[in-house]
């Protein structure tokens, strides 16, 4: 017999949506941490931290990310062919805060190399996804990138992880 759930706390009545609750409520659901890369029209390295990635289809192999439409670094994506996820380990929680910076040099720390299709890959992240640009929408505030997975790989270490305004570590496997 499967063990009885402690019962959710009741909740009341859906408050108004506005963007500091919503952005509250969000922030709820756990996700991982990635750094996006990209090199742009010029032959220059593009990255910042996201945690907007998730997957979208195996058949054929296509993932998603979004940017705020007023980031810096939209242009460079916008007009990348090709772009690259590194989804971060534990062990790289000071680079993500680098990327999240406004450092224009954010390249100067982490162990950075031209992926296979041309993005800068990063050794030790959880996984690797180099991927071709398919598509770019305006969505609200943000660009949605969607691209075809070229390329993947990864290593079996622990992720770093965001939930409600904090780095996070991997907790203990439940079983049920």
């Amino acid at each position: 017999m499967l063990p009885v759930a402690a019962e959710a706390p009741a909740h009341g009545p859906s408050a108004p949506v506005d963007a500091r609750h919503l952005r509250s409520a969000l922030g709820r659901f756990t996700t991982g941490v990635t750094i996006v890369t990209c090199v742009d029209d010029v032959g220059t390295r593009v990255g910042l931290t996201a945690n907007s990635f998730n997957s979208l289809s195996l058949e054929p192999p296509l993932v998603l990310w979004s940017l705020r439409r007023e980031s810096p670094s939209a242009d460079a994506f916008s007009a990348a062919r090709r772009f690259a996820i590194n989804v971060l380990a534990e062990s790289q929680l000071a680079l993500s805060r680098h990327f999240a910076s406004r450092k224009v040099d954010r390249f100067d720390q982490g162990d950075w190399s031209a992926g296979e299709h041309g993005s800068p890959v990063l050794a030790g992240a959880v996984a690797v996804f180099e991927c071709e640009t398919l598509s770019t929408q305006e969505a609200g505030d943000h660009l949605l990138f969607i691209g075809r997975v070229l390329g993947c790989n990864s290593i079996a270490v622990p992720p770093l992880l965001f939930q409600a305004g904090h780095y996070r570590a991997l907790g203990d496997v439940l079983h049920p």
